[in-house]
């Protein structure tokens, strides 16, 4: 099990921690979620409520002992469609915020596997009918294969047509089965040095993704950068292996 997808919606690490034990446990007094979950009885008690407020935790008063037991997990996808409504109660407002902004970066930085997860959700929603990337190592499988196959399914519905040229390294992972051949070629580099920078052009955009340990991304805004970028990807493309 993935812990991480409980933090991209939202969960902290005690949340998460808390309610696993909770899990595994069923109903049970705070001692016992206390020495399985590993914190502070403070920081405990403190996550209990966080884990009310959001109907991921019930509790049950038996004389002077409190019980506590986990909501059910598909809870936990009423609580993600109850900040989604919110969320686009709100977007309108933010996007117009956006258009009238006074300066416009070119560059953004994103830091960390879920920085690189949101310029690539960007990228996804920046137009044009094909996406472009050379460059991607086996290091990119930090991220895993499910968020993978999930980002490329919605690109598909968009219509995009992807050509990807990918290190030799990530051969035998055989994307384009991964991917379900949905709208999408890959090539291969020949065999031998293995960067670790991957690029990706779409529309006006670039967005290079430095596959470091604490991965780095950077987002280019520029229709005459994202030209020159897809003049190189062509020389790429035309030179690697089916």
């Amino acid at each position: 099990m993935d812990p991480s997808i409980l933090e991209d919606i939202g969960l902290t690490n005690a949340e998460i921690r808390v309610y696993l034990a909770l899990l595994e446990l069923g109903s049970s007094t705070a001692g016992p979620i206390i020495e399985k979950s590993g914190l502070q009885s403070s920081v405990v008690y403190n996550t209990f409520q966080k884990l009310l407020d959001k109907g991921l935790l019930s509790l049950v008063k038996e004389g002077k002992r409190t019980h506590y037991q986990a909501s059910n997990p598909q809870n936990i996808v009423s609580y993600i469609n109850e900040k989604k409504e919110r969320f686009e109660s709100l977007l309108p407002e933010l996007l117009l915020k956006q258009s009238l902004a006074k300066h416009k970066p070119s560059t953004v930085l994103f830091h960390g596997i879920r920085g690189v997860k949101e310029m690539l959700l960007e990228l996804l929603d920046a137009g044009g009918t094909e996406h472009h990337t050379f460059g991607s190592s086996i290091k990119s499988l930090m991220i895993s294969d499910a968020w993978w196959v999930a980002y490329h399914k919605r690109r598909a519905q968009k219509g995009i047509s992807a050509k990807l040229v990918f290190n030799n390294s990530l051969k035998k992972w055989d994307a384009a089965k991964k991917y379900n051949h949905e709208r999408i070629e890959v090539r291969y580099h020949k065999a031998g040095f293995e960067p670790l920078t991957e690029t990706i052009i779409r529309n006006d955009r670039v967005g290079i993704i430095i596959w470091t340990d604490e991965p780095i991304g950077i987002m280019i805004h520029n229709k005459e950068a994202a030209d020159s970028y897809d003049k190189y990807w062509k020389i790429l493309w035309d030179a690697a292996e089916k």
